[in-house]
């Protein structure tokens, strides 16, 4: 790990692989650190022949914290959005969160990157292909949405569970881990063949790592604050593949279609099984959609 100055501030950085071969640029989603990224994943990348590049997002993690600095209440910030879509009245953007993911590729002398994003990431990633069409080879967005406003929103269940954690300040890490357990519980796969004593420490390794629950508050502003993407997505012309999870309570699967429909030429992968999330009975399976899809882009 390394922490670099990336769009004037400071981001955590994982560099995996030999510098020389071609870049995979990791996006990770809302209010999670790069560490979630399943190792598998990015070992088989590696191995594939690629150089694989990770970061916290601000606000996140190890990168730069906004001490201080508030983000309006959700519910107001979107009532507010769908009349006035154009007003910004958050901290910081997405598009400045792919700002950063371009400070990444410069401060590490990377000319351009195949870009894979999951959740907020994908959304990042679809603005980081329409704004920086020149530093994007290929892009994946995975389990995400172009947040048109007429796509259905999240299971029911889902929604009460997330209000229930953003009205809720766990009181320690007990807590705080079984809150994100019982959360991940609702949203992932289903027979996943995960261990979730591995998920739980791996949870428990975060909290540890980096504990900070105003982050992911800016975060959602910020997401809202964009709103419709379809502005972005529909100016990508890097090759694009579209993979999201059939069972995806979070974000349903109409909205990975519509991620795809708003793309000229993208190709859409509905993966049967899959959650909200990169399970690892399904893990060999999305690998080797990601590979055939990167390498049939290498470029020149």
């Amino acid at each position: 790990m390394a922490q670099i100055m990336a769009n004037g501030i400071p981001i955590e950085v994982e560099d995996h692989g030999d510098k020389g071969n071609p870049v995979i640029l990791l996006i990770m989603g809302f209010s999670v650190q790069l560490t979630f990224w399943p190792e598998d994943f990015v070992q088989s990348l590696v191995d594939a022949g690629y150089r694989v590049v990770r970061f916290d997002n601000r606000d996140i993690g190890l990168s730069h914290k906004f001490d201080g600095v508030k983000a309006p209440n959700p519910l107001w910030h979107l009532l507010v959005k769908r009349f006035l879509p154009s007003r910004r009245m958050a901290p910081y953007s997405l598009e400045d969160m792919a700002a950063d993911a371009v400070g990444v590729l410069d401060a590490l002398e990377i000319e351009k990157a195949h870009a894979i994003g999951v959740s907020m990431g994908g959304m990042i990633s679809q603005i980081l292909a329409a704004d920086y069409p020149e530093r994007v080879q290929s892009v994946i967005p995975v389990m995400t949405s172009t947040n048109n406003p007429r796509l259905p929103r999240a299971d029911p269940q889902v929604q009460k569970a997330l209000f229930a954690m953003a009205g809720k300040r766990p009181e320690g890490e007990d807590e705080a881990v079984a809150m994100s357990m019982r959360f991940f519980e609702i949203i992932g796969s289903k027979d996943a063949g995960r261990d979730l004593q591995e998920v739980e420490d791996i949870v428990r390794t975060a909290y540890r790592r980096s504990h900070y629950p105003a982050g992911p508050k800016r975060q959602m502003a910020a997401i809202i604050d964009t709103w419709d993407l379809r502005g972005w997505t529909r100016r990508i012309q890097a090759p694009a593949l579209v993979i999201h999870g059939a069972a995806d309570p979070l974000i349903p699967p109409a909205c990975g279609e519509d991620v795809a429909a708003n793309i000229k030429d993208a190709k859409l992968e509905i993966v049967e099984g899959m959650g909200h999330d990169l399970p690892p009975s399904l893990l060999d399976s999305i690998t080797a959609k990601v590979l055939a899809h990167i390498g049939q882009n290498k470029g020149p």
